[in-house]
């Protein structure tokens, strides 16, 4: 079976992060400043250079806001949050290179970049992020020490005042790791059924809600389609709701294997389930959808003696095909799936334009009911 969370979900998610994350750095790139200048007021010993330090100051000023309007711009990614903390570092260098040098009060702002990055971008990054730290520092030490940095003494001292920036590095990556490892594991828990382990509605919905945004905008086609277990009931009813969960999972199974990797299937809830298919057209989808419906119709099982027979009905809805808002397309998909139903199930519908309110006929008896729509969006 293929991974039933998509990659498409985790890049909404990480975006999100890195989007959360960008904004605090840029609160951080703040604070530093902040730091400097109060220093800058207030000096605990002689500035070498004022003047190169209000241009550094000036500099770094110009760029965080640089970051903060090509962030409202451009998508987030990991590489503009360690352009940001290599911005830092680059600042902090200059005006250490002002104010003692390894000597200088603001050495420890150092500590900001590392415990930020060891946050938001992992270990690898922060060790190249340290290493960066490292050679600036060594870069001061020369400009301090001239070639007597590498006699063993000097050299020896300076790495042990280097060693707490060590530690921090290795014990912030390690908290840090393990707040993103639990993240991650609860993100999942929350947005996939307990039951089959595909995306909830909850997670289904804000994927859908950006397919939506995209197509309206672009133009771009997608279909839904919506699948239900034929007969679910009747299987809890004769054997048992260990079958009918079995069945559940096989049919899951079963769509899962039929699907492209740019596909996103969920459950819908009780005995349905549902796809969005991107940039698909409704014919596509039809073939793609007559493939599950045969795939499921050829994984009944027998169970305890008995024989449970798998089929489903299928609705189809595509934009701009047959729907012409996007945002309806959910809706008409539904009413597409019980007109599978009321025809005689385990078949697959494209939605049309001049279906009405459909009926079907429940699996509990025959008598004939209105379905009521999950949108208040009138039917065309």
């Amino acid at each position: 079976m293929k991974s039933k969370i998509p990659e498409r979900f985790r890049s909404i998610h990480e975006e999100e992060d890195l989007r959360d994350f960008s904004h605090s750095m840029a609160e951080l790139q703040w604070l530093l400043l902040i730091l400097v200048i109060l220093y800058f007021c207030i000096p605990t010993r002689p500035i070498d250079d004022p003047d190169a330090v209000i241009v550094v100051m000036v500099s770094f000023a110009g760029f965080v806001l640089l970051f903060r309007y090509l962030r409202r711009r451009t998508r987030e990614t990991r590489w503009k949050v360690a352009m940001q903390t290599w911005g830092m570092i680059a600042f902090i260098t200059l005006v250490l290179c002002y104010t003692g040098k390894t000597e200088s009060p603001l050495l420890n702002l150092y500590l900001l970049v590392i415990i930020a990055c060891a946050i938001t971008l992992g270990k690898a990054m922060t060790l190249l992020e340290v290493i960066l730290i490292a050679v600036c520092y060594l870069y001061l030490g020369y400009a301090d020490y001239g070639i007597d940095i590498f006699s063993p003494e000097t050299f020896t001292t300076l790495m042990a005042n280097f060693s707490p920036f060590l530690l921090v590095a290795y014990v912030t990556s390690l908290l840090a790791e393990d707040v993103h490892h639990a993240k991650r594991k609860i993100t999942v828990l929350s947005h996939t059924d307990e039951l089959t382990g595909l995306l909830n509605m909850r997670a289904f919905s804000a994927l859908l809600d950006k397919e939506i945004t995209t197509a309206e905008r672009y133009l771009q086609p997608f279909s839904l389609v919506m699948i239900d277990v034929d007969g679910l009931k009747k299987v809890n009813d004769r054997s048992g709701h260990t079958a009918g969960t079995r069945l559940l999972k096989t049919v899951a199974g079963s769509i899962s294997d039929c699907i492209r990797t740019s596909d996103v299937l969920a459950r819908y809830g009780g005995d349905e389930f549902i796809i969005l298919m991107p940039h698909t057209r409704s014919e596509a989808a039809r073939i793609a959808a007559e493939r599950i419906r045969a795939a499921i119709h050829n994984s009944s099982f027998d169970m305890n003696g008995q024989h449970i027979a798998a089929s489903a009905s299928i609705g189809i809805a595509s934009y701009p095909e047959g729907v012409d808002v996007a945002g309806n397309v959910l809706e008409k998909a539904d009413v597409a799936l019980y007109k599978s139903k009321q025809s005689g199930r385990d078949r697959v519908t494209v939605y049309r334009r001049d279906f009405e309110l459909v009926q079907h006929l429940p699996d509990a008896d025959s008598a004939v009911i209105s379905r009521p729509l999950r949108s208040s969006s009138a039917i065309s």
